[in-house]
């Protein structure tokens, strides 16, 4: 295995650990075993803990925002809003279903989650809803007397935010089909 390779493989054992049993759980030991190899090749790789941490959050953040960006709309009045709000809600629930333990860490830290994760959440949350914002603020103003484009955005991305919840939550329960069908009579019917 190249070294680049065994980062990659150490960030994905560390990201896993704490996405699923916590922050507290990640040790330099835990990490090793994780990835069957000597604690002596993690310190090797990246020092210290906190450094596999900041490394781990970092990337998984920088993941989860290109995610999002890829799946986001660009501007609601180059078509049917409705349709392309489903589209891209159905990219993103994809995402989150096949990516679990990033969209975990990003949607649901856990307790004891480094602040580094919180200002990255933070950030990314910030450059998604200014995404959306300009997405929808062309399909409002079509309209006439435009509603306020950014409510409209938060609001949008806290729904699209907890339906991506469920999916991690009870994926059997909320697959994303059954999400997408709620969210086109929802929004229907909030017209």
């Amino acid at each position: 295995m190249t070294a680049s390779e065994r980062r990659e493989q150490l960030l994905d054992v560390t990201a896993e650990i704490a996405g699923v049993q916590g922050f507290h759980r990640v040790s330099i030991e835990s990490v090793a075993r994780g990835a069957g190899i000597t604690r002596a090749l993690v310190y090797q790789h990246f020092g210290d803990l906190q450094t596999l941490l900041e490394a781990a959050i970092e990337r998984e953040a920088d993941r989860a925002l290109a995610q999002v960006s890829e799946t986001a709309p660009s501007d609601l009045s180059q078509g049917d809003p409705l349709d392309l709000l489903l589209e891209s809600l159905g990219a993103y629930l994809r995402a989150v279903e096949e990516h679990p333990t990033r969209w975990r860490l990003v949607l649901m830290p856990p307790q004891g989650a480094p602040e580094s994760l919180h200002e990255h959440i933070a950030t990314g949350r910030a450059e998604v809803l200014a995404l959306l914002t300009q997405a929808v603020r062309p399909a409002l103003a079509a309209e006439g007397d435009p509603p306020d484009a950014e409510l409209t955005a938060r609001v949008l991305a806290a729904f699209a935010d907890e339906y991506a919840r469920l999916v991690l939550t009870d994926p059997d329960r909320y697959p994303p089909e059954r999400l997408l069908e709620h969210a086109r009579w929802f929004l229907q019917h909030a017209r």
